[in-house]
C-alpha cells in the first residue's frame, strides 16, 4: 500500500473516533444549567441553549461549556459574594457572643452601680440624716468618678479613693471638733497623720484593695468584650485574594460549566481551597485562644471574692465598721493632732457649745444590717441584690459562650465544608466534583495556617506575605490578653505609673464656721498644751500616699458614722 494513503487513513481513522464523542458533545443540552443559572437571577441571554466550545474560559477547563466569558466572569463574583457570606454566616456565633454579652454585662453594671448608689443614699438619708444630706456631694462624686472609671475614663482608682477619703477626713474631723476653726494647711497637716493615727481601723485598706480589684476586673472584662466584639467583626469580613478567588470559582462554579449544575464540591477539595483561602485567619487562632483564656481569668474573678457584690453590698456595713473605730480613738486622734499640728483656733461664738462626749455613745453606733427598712432603703437594696444575680448569671453564660469560641478561626474551613449547601459531604467521596470532573478528590489535605499553604494544590497563596490586617487584629488581641493578665492580678496596667491627672484634695461646705444644726450633737476635744517638740513631727511622715489613703478611708466611716446619727 502506497505511503501517501496511510497518511490519508490515519488522520481519517483520528477523525472518525472523534467524530462520534464530539457529535455527542454538540448534542448535550445546557437546559439544567440555564435553569439553576436564571434561578441565581442572572439573565438568560447570557447562557447558550447548548455546549459550545471552551477556548475563551480563563478558569474552568477549557473543554465544551455551558459558560460564556459573561457567564464565567459573573458566576466568578457571584462566587466570591458566596465566601463572604459563608465566612460571616459561620463566625455569626462567635460575633453574636461579644456583641449580645457585652451589651448585657455593660447593661447589668450600670444598673448595679446606680442601684448601688441609690441604695447607700436612701440608707444614709434614712439613717444619718441631715448631716448627710449636708455632705452628700462627697458620695456622689465617689459614685460618679467610679461610673467614669468603667467607662474608660482617665482616673487613676487608687488617687481617687485617696482624693476621697481625704475630703471626708477634712469634713469629719471638723464636725468632731466644731469649737474650733481649721485652715486649709491645718487640715493638710492632718492629713499627714493618718498613717499613725488610723482612726479608721484596717477597714480603708480592706477597702481599698476590694474597690480597686473588682473595679479592675470589670472594666477590663467590658473591654476584652469590645475588642472580641471588634476583632471578630473585622476579621468576619474578609477580602479574598485574587488567587483565592480563582479557586473559589473553579469549586463552585465549573461544575456549572461543565454541565453538572447539581454537582457538589468534594469535602477534602472544599477544604484545601478554604484553607488556602483563610490561611491568613488561621494564625488568628493562637492569640485568640490565649485571649479567651485571659477571659475566662478575669471571669473568675468577678465571680470570686473580690467581685462588685462583695464591695457594693455591705459599703454601708464596712463604713459604719470604720466609724466605729473613729468613735472609739476620736478623743486620743484629736489630742495627737493637736500635739503635732499646734493648737487651732477658736471658733467664733462656738468655744463653750456642744461640749457633750457623754452623747457619744448613745449617738453614734454601729449600723445593724438587720435592722435595713424595709421601706425605700430596702427596696433599693433588694433590686442592687436582684441586678447582682443577674449579672452573675450573665457572667456564668459569657464564661460558657467564651469556651465555644475557642479554635474558632482555624476551624472555620471545617465548618463551611460541613454545610451540606457547599460540599457533597463525606460520605459521598466518588459522586462529587473535584475540580475538574465528577470523582474523588486525591490529593492531601493542608495543615492549617499561611506557612502550610506552600504547596497548596487549589489556592495559590504567597506565604511571604502575611495579612497585614489580620497581623494588626493579632496585636490588639496581644496587648488586651496582656491588660486582662495584669487585672487578674490585680494591676490596672492604664496606670502602673502615676497619673497626670491629680486629684486634689477638696473642701465641701460643711458644719464648719456656721452654727451646726442644733439636732446633732458632736464629740468635742479640748486642745491640750501645745508641745513645741512635737510640731516638728509632721516632716516625718514619710508614708503620706499609703497612709492617706487610710485617712481617708477612715475619713469617709466618721462622715458616714456622723450621717448615721
Amino acid at each position: 500500500m502506497p505511503s501517501w494513503i496511510g497518511a490519508v487513513i490515519l488522520p481519517l481513522s483520528g477523525l472518525l473516533l472523534s467524530l462520534p464523542a464530539r457529535a455527542d458533545v454538540k448534542a448535550r443540552s445546557c437546559g439544567e444549567v440555564r435553569q439553576a443559572y436564571g434561578a441565581k437571577g442572572f439573565s438568560l441571554a447570557d447562557i447558550p441553549y447548548q455546549e459550545i466550545a471552551g477556548e475563551h474560559l480563563r478558569i474552568c477547563p477549557q473543554e465544551y461549556t455551558c459558560c460564556t466569558t459573561e457567564m464565567e466572569d459573573k458566576l466568578s463574583q457571584q462566587s466570591k459574594l458566596e465566601f463572604e457570606n459563608l465566612v460571616e454566616e459561620t463566625s455569626h456565633f462567635v460575633r453574636t457572643t461579644f456583641v449580645s454579652r457585652h451589651k448585657k454585662f455593660d447593661e447589668f453594671f450600670r444598673e448595679l452601680l446606680e442601684n448601688a448608689e441609690k441604695s447607700l443614699n436612701d440608707m444614709f438619708v434614712r439613717t444619718y440624716g441631715m448631716l448627710y444630706m449636708q455632705n452628700s456631694e462627697v458620695f456622689q462624686d465617689l459614685f460618679t468618678e467610679l461610673k467614669r472609671y468603667y467607662t474608660g475614663g482617665n482616673v487613676n482608682l487608687e488617687e481617687m479613693l485617696n482624693d476621697f477619703w481625704a475630703r471626708l477626713l477634712e469634713r469629719m474631723f471638723q464636725l468632731i471638733n466644731p469649737q474650733y476653726h481649721f485652715s486649709e494647711d491645718y487640715l493638710e497637716c492632718v492629713s499627714k497623720y493618718t498613717d499613725q493615727l488610723k482612726p479608721f481601723g484596717d477597714v480603708p485598706r480592706k477597702l481599698k484593695i476590694q474597690v480597686t480589684r473588682a473595679f479592675i476586673a470589670a472594666r477590663t472584662f467590658v473591654q476584652g468584650l469590645t475588642v472580641g466584639r471588634e476583632v471578630a467583626n473585622r476579621v468576619s469580613k474578609v477580602s479574598p485574594t485574587p488567587g483565592c478567588i480563582r479557586a473559589l470559582m473553579k469549586m463552585l462554579y465549573c461544575p456549572y460549566c461543565r454541565g453538572l449544575p447539581a454537582v457538589r464540591p468534594c469535602n477534602n477539595y472544599c477544604l484545601n481551597v478554604m484553607k488556602g483561602c483563610l490561611a491568613n485567619q488561621a494564625d488568628l487562632d493562637t492569640e485568640w485562644n490565649l485571649f479567651i483564656d485571659a477571659m475566662l481569668l478575669v471571669a473568675e474573678r468577678l465571680e470570686g471574692p473580690f467581685n462588685i457584690e462583695s464591695v457594693m453590698d455591705p459599703i454601708d456595713v464596712k463604713i459604719s465598721e470604720a466609724i466605729m473605730n473613729m468613735q472609739e480613738n476620736s478623743m486620743q486622734v484629736s489630742a495627737k493632732v493637736f500635739q503635732g499640728c499646734g493648737q487651732p483656733k477658736p471658733a467664733p461664738a462656738l468655744r463653750s457649745a456642744r461640749s457633750a462626749p457623754e452623747n457619744f455613745n448613745t449617738r453614734f453606733r454601729p449600723y445593724n444590717p438587720e435592722e435595713r427598712p424595709t421601706t425605700a432603703a430596702g427596696t433599693s437594696l433588694d433590686r442592687l441584690r436582684t441586678v447582682w444575680r443577674t449579672m452573675q448569671d450573665s457572667v456564668t453564660d459569657i464564661k460558657e459562650k467564651l469556651k465555644l469560641s475557642k479554635k474558632v478561626w482555624s476551624a472555620l474551613p471545617y465548618a463551611i465544608c460541613k454545610d451540606e449547601r457547599v460540599t457533597a459531604g463525606t460520605s459521598n467521596e466518588e459522586e462529587c466534583w473535584n475540580g475538574h470532573s465528577k470523582a474523588r478528590y486525591l490529593p492531601e489535605i493542608m495543615n492549617d495556617g499561611l506557612t502550610n499553604q506552600i504547596n497548596n494544590p487549589e489556592v495559590d497563596v504567597d506565604i511571604t506575605r502575611p495579612d497585614t490586617f489580620i497581623r494588626q487584629q493579632i496585636m490588639a488581641l496581644r496587648v488586651m490578653t496582656n491588660k486582662l493578665k495584669n487585672a487578674y492580678n490585680g494591676n490596672d496596667v492604664n496606670f502602673q505609673d502615676t497619673s497626670d491627672e491629680s486629684s486634689g484634695s477638696g473642701s465641701g461646705s460643711g458644719c464648719m464656721d456656721d452654727v451646726c444644726p442644733t439636732e446633732f450633737e458632736f464629740v468635742t476635744t479640748e486642745a491640750p498644751a501645745v508641745d513645741p517638740d512635737r510640731r516638728e513631727e509632721d516632716s516625718s511622715a514619710a508614708g503620706l500616699g499609703h497612709s492617706l489613703l487610710s485617712w481617708s478611708l477612715v475619713c469617709m466611716v466618721l462622715a458616714l458614722q456622723r450621717l448615721c446619727r
